[in-house]
């Protein structure tokens, strides 16, 4: 049960609105700085994200087809603006993991109760 997409809507509208001033700087999240495949328009999203050897992991809470992953995806890189530094990213791929090991333990619990098993794992330039 991915979240439904009326969640999406009101996010994108109203939670995304307030988090966007406090992403780029928040322990646990980030900005995603992307451009649009059709308009070529820079847009930011603000997510959680999360540190990996190589990276950070994304769970996508909304499934792979949100329009920021696309995005991202399509042009195979974009960047993070992590704790105030903008950090380039590459290697943009959908990993589906039904343990979600990437995930810190209290948050794999969570996204277990979501049904959220699809990840985008992001590599660092």
């Amino acid at each position: 049960m991915v979240l439904p997409k009326r969640v999406a809507r009101f996010n994108r509208v109203a939670t995304n609105q307030v988090l966007r001033h406090i992403a780029g700087w928040a322990p646990g999240f980030a900005m995603v700085v992307h451009k649009g495949r059709k308009s070529g328009r820079e847009f930011r999203t603000p997510v959680n994200v999360f540190r990996t050897p190589d990276g950070f992991v994304v769970a996508l809470t909304y499934g792979p087809d949100a329009d920021w992953v696309k995005n991202v995806l399509a042009a195979g890189s974009c960047t993070l603006v992590v704790r105030g530094k903008e950090i380039r990213v590459h290697g943009a791929e959908v990993v589906h993991d039904e343990s979600r090991q990437a995930m810190p333990v209290p948050i794999r619990q969570i996204l277990g109760l979501l049904h959220v098993h699809d990840f985008l794992r992001l590599k660092r330039n």
